[in-house]
């Protein structure tokens, strides 16, 4: 470990670190991923061999001993975030958390503390962020090319069915409450990103096919402190044919609209009409964890800090409760 370098050890070593975030760690400037951890002694050593990464570990206690990591990715399911983020603090590692960030606002308030008591630093991992797409979308927002926003309208409607690796994601213990909460975090996020702090938040959450024990439809509205209004539909129980995946930014000379799952903006303006594409990476966290190391470097400001995951997950307890 050396001062211009973060050395990084994952805990959970599951299908997000396969493909989406654990080559980043790799192959980021300054950052080398050491080891890794799954309860599953076996499946950590398969990944750390397949990977070339050197130490594998059974016991994420193991791993926070290890002197030479200076920084601890935690991609486990949500129930155990809190738990491991305040080993890992404890132990004097920086953190990078999966979303969501916790399971509740209580829990939320204990890690905020936490971090302001550590000497160290924690970063959510809301990748998003810093996607090329939504950086262009961002910068449409922000150089007024559709003029002042008035508001935003998001549906997101999906068969019950439409991930196949569910699992976890629909026990309200371990994810917190279905498929909206794994995928409406980084919506969610976006938003705030591009419009910043609300001022209210209301919602309703159903289960209204009653195919699982969680709420697979959820209607959410925030209005922002600058007058932008927003609202939200998802729906995991919609009948097949029926999908959609849409965000549409209302401004007062025109419209930004995007999907979550697609590589394009629309732009309409009354002076232009304009298709952008994007090809995001493999390794789609790679920039966020680019950003994260130089923060962890001191090098930039937080990418997303504490308190941005906690705003989160206050909105999705407004959304659901």
């Amino acid at each position: 470990m050396t001062d211009n370098s973060i050395v990084w050890g994952v805990i959970g070593c599951g299908d997000v670190v396969e493909v989406k975030s654990g080559p980043g760690f790799q192959k980021c400037d300054n950052s080398k991923l050491l080891a890794v951890m799954r309860r599953n002694k076996d499946l950590a050593e398969d990944f750390a061999k397949r990977h070339n990464v050197p130490l594998w570990y059974d016991d994420a206690d193991q791993l926070l001993a290890n002197p030479e990591i200076n920084a601890v990715y935690i991609a486990t399911p949500p129930s155990t975030h809190l738990e491991y983020a305040l080993k890992a603090l404890d132990a004097g590692k920086h953190v990078y958390v999966e979303k969501p960030m916790v399971l509740s606002n209580a829990e939320a308030e204990e890690l905020i503390k936490a971090v302001d008591k550590s000497n160290t630093k924690l970063v959510v991992a809301h990748y998003r962020r810093f996607l090329p797409m939504y950086k262009q979308v961002k910068n449409l927002i922000d150089t007024d090319a559709i003029g002042a926003i008035k508001f935003v309208d998001l549906r997101f409607l999906q068969p019950f069915d439409f991930n196949s690796k569910a699992t976890w994601r629909l026990d309200k213990d371990v994810s917190g409450g279905g498929y909206f909460h794994d995928i409406a975090p980084h919506q969610i996020d976006l938003m705030y990103h591009f419009f910043g702090a609300y001022n209210a938040a209301k919602g309703i959450a159903v289960n209204q096919s009653k195919i699982n024990n969680v709420d697979d439809t959820v209607n959410g509205i925030i209005s922002f402190e600058n007058g932008i209004q927003f609202r939200g539909l998802w729906s995991f129980a919609i009948p097949k044919g029926l999908q959609e995946d849409r965000c549409v930014i209302y401004g007062e000379n025109g419209t930004i609209e995007f999907s979550f799952y697609e590589e394009q903006v629309f732009l309409k303006s009354k002076i232009m009409e304009r298709t952008f594409g994007f090809k995001n990476p493999t390794d789609i966290q790679r920039p966020m964890i680019q950003e994260t190391v130089n923060y962890f470097l001191e090098k930039r400001s937080n990418p997303c800090p504490v308190e941005d995951g906690a705003l989160v997950t206050r909105l999705i307890e407004e959304f659901t409760k």
